[in-house]
């Protein structure tokens, strides 16, 4: 008796001993689930596709950028400034280091300020190329991730969502604006959507749930939407007509449900005060940087778009099916349609032959009703329609231009080819359902023993599809280096030889440090500017020293070797007697001191 009760105990404790261990590891596993996520892997393969697929933008960060040394160069100056000013002197946001001596310069073109949190790391020019870099990849991935999610929402499947963030953050027609940060930011577009969805309980494939709301997502949507819109209105401004539309249709549709059902439909305080407080949100960033810009024009009416940019850049309809030439697949394919093009970077605008394809078989085959593929393939032929801007039907009004003619701000998007943001969106949305229908019947049909490992080879050949055409031949220029003389020259200062894009470059190597100076270059140029490279064509004169002293320049950095064909060419060999300044030169750089 006694001996069994001490093997039964002996036992019990033996299997506890032994289980002990093996629960410890389960919970140590469970609390790294969130590494399995579905979530957590759509961010980490939208990041190493973004990388993949840009190489080799990351393979020297330092020192080259894609595309051109022209917006890049820009653009890196962009983040650079926004992050030390707002680290430094947020009043003084607006009013940059460039353009001397003019104000609201930094309103100039689109800010990227919603990139001012990146621009607070590190310092100086070397610092601002690898942040420039490191964002032209994960903005990419942002796309990607955002693509996915709101296909996900909008009811596809995983491999469906796949598809769409590929075939949207990597399409053809994007590899033309590898120079155009600002345009490419455009992950917080899709983003937002998905979460205002998801917020609200709204899907395609499935309608309406009530049960499915989360003011917090709706809230975040929100949020991530006036995150869009500060990036620049070159793309934000869609976006912020699109949402006003949504809202006054919501509404529109409640309203009707009620009267029609003589009854309240559920919605819910908590969504009602997430919709108000992040709509407020949304509406006074809008409204805070719109105010900026008009100040801009305010000061500068040179600086307003007239509808003759738009006709200039509206693309004829070939465009829609012609890749740029930094397509790896297409480029050289589409070499005689770009010939057709008056200015292709705008107008080649290839979405993807897959992603047609596959958007055209989702009009018939889908998991979304088809009223709601109606209602798809409506906003991609209402889409593709405006971006033909003044092409279509030969002035484009009704169309394009009526929207420039009478919604306000409308008339600066000179650009209707950017519409293109929206057609692939929809399309890849209507990608995302036929290729979920695809992977649900090959899943069923699926073949039985070792040739069931076929299947997974199947249902990635629409991705890799997508993936292919995405690929890229664009170049990576290495951008130059500031010297030394901008270091030890006094601020405010002028750098020549002034004029054309070769200012991006001098705006970029303020970085260090941030001196002012006289140079830059925008969509406009203000007065000052033509004043002063005309007063100063013959430096150094008595005419141009004086000119320069008027203005408060105490210093000018000469570049003899990037002179050539300017007023500036053979500027070493100018004599600088009499005139009450003095010179020193620095590796073959001069500087001027006044």
């Amino acid at each position: 008796m006694t001996t069994g009760s001490t093997d039964a105990r002996t036992s019990t404790e033996i299997a506890d001993h032994d289980q002990a261990p093996a629960a410890g590891r389960r919970g140590r596993w469970d609390r790294w689930r969130w590494l399995r996520h579905e979530w957590t892997l759509a961010v980490l393969g939208g990041v190493l596709l973004a990388v993949v697929l840009t190489w080799p933008t990351i393979r020297h960060p330092a020192s080259t950028v894609p595309g051109d040394i022209g917006d890049p160069t820009l653009q890196a100056w962009q983040m650079a400034w926004a992050g030390h000013a707002v680290l430094n002197n947020p009043a003084g946001l607006w009013h940059s280091n460039t353009f001397f001596p003019e104000t609201y310069t930094f309103a100039y073109s689109d800010t990227l300020l919603g990139y001012a949190p990146v621009g607070m790391l590190g310092s100086g020019f070397e610092a601002a190329l690898v942040r420039y870099n490191v964002m032209y990849v994960l903005l990419h991935a942002l796309a990607f991730v955002g693509a996915y999610a709101l296909a996900r929402q909008l009811g596809a499947g995983r491999l469906g969502g796949a598809v769409a963030g590929v075939a949207w953050a990597f399409a053809p027609w994007r590899l033309a604006h590898s120079g155009h940060l600002n345009i490419l930011s455009s992950g917080g577009i899709a983003l937002c959507l998905a979460m205002l969805a998801r917020g609200h309980g709204w899907s395609l494939r499935y309608g309406y749930r009530p049960e499915r709301r989360r003011p917090g997502w709706a809230l975040a949507g929100w949020l991530v939407a006036a995150w869009q819109v500060s990036l620049g209105f070159g793309i934000g401004l869609p976006l912020v007509y699109f949402l006003l539309a949504a809202v006054l249709v919501a509404a529109g549709c409640y309203g009707w449900s009620w009267w029609r059902r003589r009854r309240r439909p559920e919605f819910g305080r908590r969504l009602l005060v997430a919709d108000l407080a992040g709509g407020s949100v949304f509406g006074a960033a809008t409204l805070l940087l719109g105010l900026v810009y008009l100040r801009v024009v305010d000061l500068n009416p040179q600086a307003e778009r007239t509808l003759a940019w738009t006709e200039m850049f509206s693309p004829p309809p070939i465009g829609l099916v012609t890749a740029p030439a930094d397509s790896w697949l297409w480029g050289e394919r589409h070499a005689a349609a770009r010939e057709q093009l008056s200015w292709p970077p705008e107008m080649a605008l290839l979405p993807g032959m897959t992603l047609l394809a596959l958007a055209a078989a989702g009009m018939f085959v889908s998991v979304y009703p088809a009223r709601h593929r109606i209602a798809l393939g409506l906003g991609v032929l209402g889409t593709v329609l405006l971006g033909l801007g003044a092409t279509l039907g030969g002035d484009g009004d009704p169309g394009y231009l009526t929207l420039s003619k009478h919604l306000p701000g409308w008339d600066a998007l000179r650009t209707p080819g950017r519409m293109m943001h929206w057609t692939s969106l929809l399309l890849a949305v209507l990608a995302a359902g036929t290729v979920t229908v695809f992977a649900g019947a090959v899943r069923r049909w699926s073949p039985r023993g070792w040739l069931r490992l076929l299947t997974p080879v199947v249902l990635l050949v629409p991705l890799a599809l997508v993936a292919v055409e995405g690929v890229n031949r664009t170049p990576h220029p290495v951008v130059p280096t500031p010297p030394a003389a901008m270091r030890t020259a006094t601020e405010p200062m002028l750098v020549l030889p002034a004029g054309g894009a070769v200012d991006l470059i001098f705006m970029l190597w303020t970085t260090d440090g941030f001196p002012r100076v006289t140079n830059g270059l925008a969509g406009f140029e203000p007065v000052t500017q033509a004043q002063t490279r005309a007063a100063t064509a013959a430096f150094p004169d008595p005419g141009s020293v004086a000119y320069l002293r008027s203005i408060g320049v105490r210093s000018v950095v000469a570049l003899p070797g990037w002179a050539a064909g300017t007023p500036w060419e053979g500027i070493a060999a100018r004599p600088i007697d009499g005139l009450g300044i003095t010179r020193e030169d620095i590796d073959g750089v001069l500087v001027y001191h006044l």
